[in-house]
């Protein structure tokens, strides 16, 4: 379970980007967090990551105080972070990086799979560095390999869609069900777009920094369906990606 107590961020300006934020997340839950752009959804993922340290509030992570563990702690306790954009290494292959993160030497045969989960053909990409030569769309679903291949009981994706084409889409929700059908872990995207949205256990709402509401899907997806206006400055999107 985590659990988010009075938690706020707030930067050198003086401005809180979060604000005195409290929610619990049950174990074994899909959630999505939306909100209108700005709102501090993605602030929040790196928070919970442990990317940055929060001003105030502490984070529990099955009854621990990870507040102050840093994001490599957290990633040894069982949370993963994907990345909007994701990192680049020069020098190190795809193989590298999916065998680090499942924390063996898999054969070829088993990195593959989880390249081809993901959509990608495995031959063309095994043995390829992660560096400028590939798309910013091929980093995002090597990058969900990695966490495929992880298996953690936390895994947060910060707009998981971002640079990724239609036909990828699709098949990224199809990853996503798989993934919440058969590792059992808890799943939280930052996304607006509706058809994650639509396979949410959960729907969280973030705006101006503060909880504006919770629910299942099947309460509050209507509300932003009918009512975008009232997240004026980014929640048009949840018409996309049709």
């Amino acid at each position: 379970m985590l659990e988010l107590r009075d938690v706020s961020y707030t930067v050198d300006d003086g401005k809180g980007i979060i604000k005195n934020l409290n929610v619990t997340l049950d174990d074994g839950k899909f959630i999505v967090i939306t909100g209108p752009n700005g709102g501090g959804k993605s602030t929040l993922a790196k928070v919970i990551a442990g990317i940055i340290k929060p001003t105030s509030g502490h984070i529990i992570y099955d009854g621990v105080d990870i507040t102050d563990k840093d994001i490599t702690e957290r990633a040894n306790m069982g949370i993963s972070f994907a990345f909007q954009q994701p990192v680049r290494f020069k020098g190190v292959t795809v193989r590298d990086l999916i065998n680090l993160a499942s924390k063996k030497m898999l054969t070829t045969a088993d990195a593959c799979e989880y390249l081809s989960e993901v959509g990608l053909c495995a031959k063309d990409y095994i043995n390829r560095e992660v560096n400028a030569s590939l798309s910013g769309g091929e980093l995002k679903r090597i990058e969900i390999a990695t966490i495929l291949a992880r298996k953690t009981k936390l895994s947060i994706f910060d707009e998981p869609e971002a640079g990724i084409d239609l036909w990828s889409f699709k098949n990224l929700i199809n990853v996503f069900e798989k993934m919440h059908d058969e590792i059992k872990g808890s799943i939280i995207i930052i996304s607006h777009q509706e058809r994650i949205l639509n396979i949410a256990d959960e729907i969280i709402v973030i705006k101006d920094g503060e909880l504006l509401e919770r629910g299942t899907r099947e309460k509050i997806l209507p509300t932003l369906l009918d009512d975008v206006s009232n997240m004026s400055g980014g929640c048009s999107v949840l018409r996309g990606a049709e």
